[in-house]
Protein backbone atom coordinates (compact mmCIF):
# COMPACT_ATOMS: atom_id res chain seq x y z
CA UNK A 1 0.00 0.00 0.00
CA UNK A 2 1.93 3.58 -0.97
CA UNK A 3 0.26 6.98 0.50
CA UNK A 4 -2.14 7.29 -2.12
CA UNK A 5 -4.01 4.15 -1.55
CA UNK A 6 -4.07 4.66 2.43
CA UNK A 7 -5.09 8.76 1.94
CA UNK A 8 -8.22 7.48 -0.18
CA UNK A 9 -8.99 4.24 1.68
CA UNK A 10 -9.01 5.57 5.20
CA UNK A 11 -11.88 7.63 7.22
CA UNK A 12 -12.63 9.03 10.37
CA UNK A 13 -16.56 9.22 11.24
CA UNK A 14 -17.18 8.21 6.95
CA UNK A 15 -15.24 11.78 6.15
CA UNK A 16 -11.81 11.56 4.23
CA UNK A 17 -8.66 11.62 6.13
CA UNK A 18 -7.96 15.73 7.01
CA UNK A 19 -4.51 15.02 5.97
CA UNK A 20 -2.88 17.88 7.99
CA UNK A 21 -3.65 15.48 10.59
CA UNK A 22 -1.50 12.95 9.49
CA UNK A 23 1.63 12.36 11.03
CA UNK A 24 4.61 9.83 9.88
CA UNK A 25 5.98 7.37 12.21
CA UNK A 26 9.56 5.25 12.27
CA UNK A 27 8.32 1.39 12.80
CA UNK A 28 9.04 2.19 16.93
CA UNK A 29 6.08 5.19 16.97
CA UNK A 30 8.14 8.43 17.07
CA UNK A 31 7.62 11.08 14.68
CA UNK A 32 9.33 11.78 11.49
CA UNK A 33 9.30 15.53 11.03
CA UNK A 34 10.86 16.50 7.63
CA UNK A 35 8.44 12.94 6.03
CA UNK A 36 5.26 14.13 7.86
CA UNK A 37 6.24 18.28 6.43
CA UNK A 38 6.70 16.78 3.15
CA UNK A 39 3.79 15.08 2.20
CA UNK A 40 1.73 18.36 3.97
CA UNK A 41 3.30 19.76 1.93
CA UNK A 42 2.73 18.39 -1.62
CA UNK A 43 -0.97 17.26 -0.46
CA UNK A 44 -1.62 20.64 0.27
CA UNK A 45 -0.69 21.58 -3.17
CA UNK A 46 -2.71 18.71 -4.57
CA UNK A 47 -5.39 20.03 -2.77
CA UNK A 48 -5.47 23.67 -5.09
CA UNK A 49 -5.02 21.37 -8.35
CA UNK A 50 -6.94 18.42 -7.93
CA UNK A 51 -10.15 16.60 -6.63
CA UNK A 52 -8.33 13.64 -4.71
CA UNK A 53 -11.83 11.77 -4.33
CA UNK A 54 -12.46 11.72 -7.41
CA UNK A 55 -8.89 10.01 -8.96
CA UNK A 56 -8.68 6.23 -9.10
CA UNK A 57 -4.47 6.30 -8.89
CA UNK A 58 -1.48 7.81 -7.96
CA UNK A 59 -1.50 8.40 -11.77
CA UNK A 60 -4.35 10.65 -12.13
CA UNK A 61 -3.37 12.49 -10.06
CA UNK A 62 -0.22 13.74 -11.84
CA UNK A 63 -2.01 13.60 -14.90
CA UNK A 64 -4.70 15.99 -13.28
CA UNK A 65 -1.55 18.01 -12.42
CA UNK A 66 -0.02 18.06 -15.51
CA UNK A 67 -3.23 19.58 -17.36
CA UNK A 68 -4.08 22.13 -14.80
CA UNK A 69 -0.59 23.26 -13.65
CA UNK A 70 2.22 22.89 -16.06
CA UNK A 71 5.03 22.16 -14.48
CA UNK A 72 8.25 20.35 -15.41
CA UNK A 73 8.30 16.42 -15.65
CA UNK A 74 10.84 16.23 -12.73
CA UNK A 75 8.44 18.05 -10.25
CA UNK A 76 5.64 15.77 -11.20
CA UNK A 77 7.17 12.74 -11.20
CA UNK A 78 7.72 13.75 -7.22
CA UNK A 79 4.69 13.81 -6.97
Amino acid sequence: MNVYHALKMIQIEHQPLNHRQVVITDENGKPLSQLTDLLSDCLSKIDLFVDLPSTDTASDVSDDLHLLKPLPNDVLDEY
